[in-house]
């Protein structure tokens, strides 16, 4: 094996009296495609600082080969003091670095070199720090959260240019698709310590919890261990004195041990302020178009948002989907066409910008809107602290000001603001910045049992794929086309059918499980469609089987809900179960059937 051109050995540091690193090795060899990954806190981009050289540890060795160099990308990266972009840029260069280079790199990323510095937006910044991290072509690169805040052109960019560079990469990130890609190692930061894999990131996450399960069985053993001896010293037949304390000096080791231990932080608890239900229909855009001076972001736009959708916005920053967004969530008007909004909505958005945040706020206020010591979620209220615990805050963080919290933390912090209120259509823009793995992972499993809508702005691949059921993605030139699935299912669909970059942009392709776009294909197909007599009576007679059906489905489920219900009588629970399964089977086929004929009528309606 080659020799390291870095390692670091047995390093411990403490923050105010707290083990943060206790015992963590790292190794980097020439061309190593290493990534780094834990839970928030656990000390990642620490060791990355460590082995940066930036933060001196309290304990432990440092080594670097001699004439090695190294170029380090922060989470926030700071261009105060620059005159522009090139400037900022070259000044990390040194006299080895090829200054024509580090222009097209720049140029590449989309900017100008002679670009301010002073009113760069957080993508541009990031974009300007990723020139000066790459553009040296340093021998070892650090990368902390290199796609934060970066757009999927840029992030699919980046990647290309880092699978060819020569440096070695030691990458921290939340983007599993972005791991995926690059990694070749993983070192897992878990209570202080690290715990290396020899391979990428997509083999880590079955290991690690093969370990997990290794390390509960080891530790159920240990406290039967205990517990045998316990009993041996208290009714155990009485030997020699000598064997006898040798036994309760075992018992005391082992205790000692059980007492050491440093168990897995638990996971964030998404709690729900539940909103009523919203109708079937939740938005539904009629050739929709809006413009700002003469650069249209949407363009004859048509698709509608049912109950229950998973929609994920995707493109480019500056493509629009902001406005996009405030056009469903009827937050601005149209140029041209028509938006309606269904019945019963109770809009959320949560923006992880994390614009509304005032820095000097504490923990607490942010919580508690500063009203004391309870939080209100949505008609209950609960104790704040034990609502910080709910999501990884320690009761000494809650006169903590937000600007010190890191960006993990204000993350969390948005939802926990955000979920006191009651919704039934949840906008998340961008909910995964900063985000560890394991709280994403509990975030796409929320999202999965939310009863409303959401709709997702993100930059996150691997979250899209999980989460939506559909996919709104720019085109350009104020073109949206929509597409069943998630983000890989969006690219298929796109490879296997190119032409329909031909097509007019208000043909979007129909969602998965939408009986009303086939309504629509029948009405495009058939000149001068009206609806039948029959459908007509069927319509105004649907939304009352709905009802009766809803209410038959709620009583059943209360009658079975009872307690002994079963014991006491097995053939009519099992009667009753069944009965209940046809009736919500029943249910979803009415709704579907009464959105397709609403859907019908709007369109012949609008076309009369």
């Amino acid at each position: 094996m080659a020799t390291p051109i870095l390692f670091l050995n047995d390093i411990y540091l403490n923050f105010g009296g707290t083990p943060l690193l206790e015992g963590a090795d790292l190794m980097v060899h020439p061309e190593d495609r290493l990534c780094l990954v834990g839970r928030n806190g656990s000390g990642k981009s620490t060791l990355m600082k460590i082995a940066a050289g930036l933060i001196e540890p309290d304990k432990g060795e440092r080594f670097v080969q001699p004439g090695t160099t190294l170029h380090y990308l922060p989470q926030e990266p700071d261009l105060a003091g620059y005159s522009s972009i090139e400037a900022y840029v070259l000044s990390a260069l040194g006299p080895q670095g090829d200054p024509h280079t580090a222009r097209l790199l720049i140029e590449e990323l989309g900017l100008s070199p002679g670009q301010s510095t002073d009113s760069l937006s957080g993508g541009e910044a990031r974009r300007a720090a990723l020139a000066r991290a790459i553009a040296p072509d340093p021998d070892i690169l650090f990368l902390d959260e290199p796609t934060n805040h970066l757009d999927l052109p840029v992030i699919e960019w980046l990647e290309q240019k880092l699978r060819n560079i020569r440096s070695a990469l030691v990458l921290i990130s939340h983007d599993r698709r972005f791991l995926e890609t690059l990694s070749k190692q993983t070192v897992w930061m878990d209570r202080g310590q690290s715990r290396t894999l020899d391979s990428g990131f997509a083999e880590f996450e079955d290991w690690r919890d093969d370990l997990l399960e290794q390390e509960e069985n080891d530790r159920h053993k240990l406290s039967r261990k205990i517990v045998r001896e316990e009993h041996w010293i208290t009714h155990g037949v009485s030997g020699r004195r000598k064997r006898n304390m040798r036994r309760v000096r075992e018992l005391a080791d082992l205790r000692a041990e059980k007492a050491g231990e440093r168990k897995v932080a638990g996971g964030v608890n998404l709690t729900l302020a539940e909103g009523e239900s919203s109708g079937k229909l939740v938005a539904k855009l009629f050739s929709v178009s809006k413009s700002y001076g003469e650069r249209t972001v949407v363009r004859d736009l048509s698709t509608t948002i049912s109950r229950g959708d998973r929609i994920g916005l995707v493109g480019p920053n500056g493509s629009g989907k902001t406005t996009l967004v405030k056009l469903i969530t009827g937050a601005l008007e149209p140029d041209s066409g028509k938006v309606k909004l269904g019945v019963n909505l109770e809009t959320l958005v949560i923006d992880q910008k994390r614009e509304m945040l005032d820095p000097e706020w504490t923990l607490k206020d942010a919580l508690t809107d500063g009203t004391g010591d309870t939080v209100v979620i949505g008609e209950e209220s609960k104790y704040v602290y034990s609502y910080m615990k709910d999501f990884l805050f320690l009761p000494e963080q809650a006169r903590t000001p937000i600007h010190a919290l890191s960006g993990g933390e204000r993350g969390r912090l948005m939802l926990a603001r955000g979920l006191r209120t009651p919704s039934n259509f949840l906008v998340l823009d961008e909910p995964t910045n900063d985000l560890d793995l394991e709280t994403l992972d509990l975030l796409q499993e929320f999202l999965a049992d939310y009863p409303g809508t959401v709709l997702l702005v993100s930059h996150d691949r691997d979250f899209l794929d999980r989460v939506s059921t559909a996919v709104i993605a720019s085109d350009g030139d104020g073109i949206w086309r929509e597409y069943a699935g998630g983000y890989s299912d969006m690219l298929a669909q796109k490879k296997n059918h190119p032409a329909r970059s031909e097509e007019k942009p208000s043909q979007t392709r129909p969602k998965k499980k939408k009986p009303a776009k086939q309504g629509e294909r029948r009405q495009e197909e058939t000149a001068e469609v009206k609806l039948t007599v029959p459908q007509q009576h069927q319509l105004k007679q649907l939304p009352k089987e709905i009802e009766r059906l809803e209410f038959e489905i709620g009583r059943l489920k209360t009658a079975l809900s009872k307690p002994g219900f079963y014991e006491e009588d097995p053939k009519k629970f099992t009667a009753w179960s069944n009965e209940l399964a046809k009736r919500e089977k029943l249910l979803v086929e009415k709704e579907e059937e009464w959105l397709e004929l609403e859907v019908l009528a709007e369109e012949l309606a609008d076309n009369s």
